[in-house]
């Protein structure tokens, strides 16, 4: 068995253990240290043998870390244009998440902050739970809807 095929046979493994991106495979055989014309034809294997796909691996991106990671949208999109994930593909892994689980994810996720947050001062109070949302990718417009909500409500 040539090298080729052994490395060949390593991302097979690699690709099938979870989704891989263009860009995941291409670090993975640069720490093999291939010549660019072998990365060439690994990949292109791997492409016509279905264990790249960019338009799946968006799709599972996007449903893995909104659910798991309750991540919103703006950060998934951010996190897959990192990955050279084209904006078709993006949009793609974005329809994966439906609009009722999307609102009902943020609105657990943004009460159970809000009555977590032991602050006194309402001004640093509201900060933090912006703050921890925007890091979390929802959009402004959400947060403050949800903010003005839980505000008035205390």
């Amino acid at each position: 068995m040539t090298i080729i095929q052994e490395i060949i046979n390593k991302m097979e493994g690699y690709c099938a253990y979870q989704e891989r991106c263009y860009k995941e495979v291409e670090a993975k055989l640069y720490s093999f240290k291939v010549l660019p014309e072998e990365k060439e034809t690994i990949i292109t294997h791997l492409i016509e043998n279905n264990f790249i796909n960019e338009e799946r691996f968006a799709k599972s991106f996007a449903r893995g870390k909104h659910h798991y990671k309750l991540w919103g949208k703006t950060r998934i999109k951010n996190e897959l244009k990192f990955r050279g994930i084209s904006v078709r593909n993006i949009q793609a892994g974005l329809d994966e998440i439906t609009n009722e689980i999307y609102l009902e994810n943020f609105n657990t996720l943004a009460e159970k902050k809000w009555h977590n947050i032991n602050e006194k001062n309402n001004l640093k109070k509201k900060k933090k739970f912006v703050d921890f949302l925007t890091r979390k990718g929802y959009e402004s417009n959400l947060i403050f809807e949800k903010l003005n909500e839980l505000d008035n409500n205390q």
